[in-house]
């Protein structure tokens, strides 16, 4: 499992959209991962093939203010539907990074991923 890194590069703009003609769904093992916080930065995105025993790179390539956006894809030959993932949010001192503690989602079934303060949801 894999992510592309020019996928996942960052939209700068709270209003992003997608044209109907270029919108995927979680099916092609593509969402969009929105920063749904108020005034977290978030500065890491990692996955993880083995439940979180072993994390991939920093999928990031910058920090995403709240209500920025950034798109995903996974390029893997099998594209599990579960992927384990986990998030990093810049700390109150602005050079820490904070884990949040690691998510399964069906990626299958979602189009987008909502990372809230304390919690994850997508649809």
């Amino acid at each position: 499992m894999t992510l592309t890194r020019l996928a996942i590069a960052l939209t700068f703009s709270a209003f992003f959209a997608v044209p109907s003609a270029l919108a995927q769904s979680g099916a092609e093992c593509v969402f969009t991962i929105h920063n749904d916080t108020k005034v977290n930065t978030l500065i890491g995105f990692y996955t993880s093939d083995d439940d979180g025993e072993t994390w991939s790179d920093n999928w990031l390539g910058g920090k995403m203010a709240p209500g920025q956006t950034a798109r995903a894809e996974f390029t893997a030959d099998t594209c599990a539907c579960d992927q384990v993932f986990q998030a990093g949010w810049l700390g109150e001192d602005k050079t820490t990074e904070v884990m949040d503690d690691p998510h399964t989602i069906d990626i299958c079934e979602a189009t987008n991923v909502y990372l809230g303060d304390d919690e994850v949801t997508f649809d």
